[in-house]
């Protein structure tokens, strides 16, 4: 099964590891005994998405990427396996379609005429501020 992630973008359901581990919180002696947390992981080098992808999302899991290149997601806010399952899952596409993205590239500006002239205005007032302290110091 393939998860979709953007229109030309989808991720084989065989690449994703899930985990169910015993989760801490609400859940009574539930807690104790059933494993609700879900830890996906996903090796994101041996992945089939693409190689920008692949290096911005590197860049946006940032402490969630192991030192082997694995992503790992933690999900234990619901009380039910199923329902923690989803929830990273959803995870894993949203951080995925946002390394999917291309940033936008920087166009570099200039101050206008108008900004140079105030910050230059500015800087004569305080100038004058400061020196006419200076002088009123120097007569006592």
């Amino acid at each position: 099964m393939m998860i979709q992630i953007t229109d030309t973008l989808a991720l084989d359901d065989r690449e994703i590891e899930e985990r169910f581990v015993r989760a801490s919180g609400p859940g009574g002696q539930n807690v104790n005994k059933v494993s609700t947390a879900v830890q996906l992981r996903l090796n994101v080098e041996a992945s089939s998405l693409p190689p920008e992808v692949k290096t911005r999302l590197v860049v946006l899991a940032g402490s969630r990427i192991t030192s082997d290149g694995v992503l790992v997601i933690d999900a234990r806010e619901h009380r039910t396996q199923a329902q923690n399952r989803e929830a990273a899952r959803a995870r894993l596409v949203a951080l995925i379609q946002q390394a999917a993205k291309r940033p936008k590239k920087r166009r570099p500006t200039k101050p206008g005429k108008a900004a140079k002239e105030r910050r230059l205005t500015s800087k004569r007032r305080r100038a004058q501020t400061k020196a006419d302290r200076r002088q009123k110091g120097d007569q006592d």
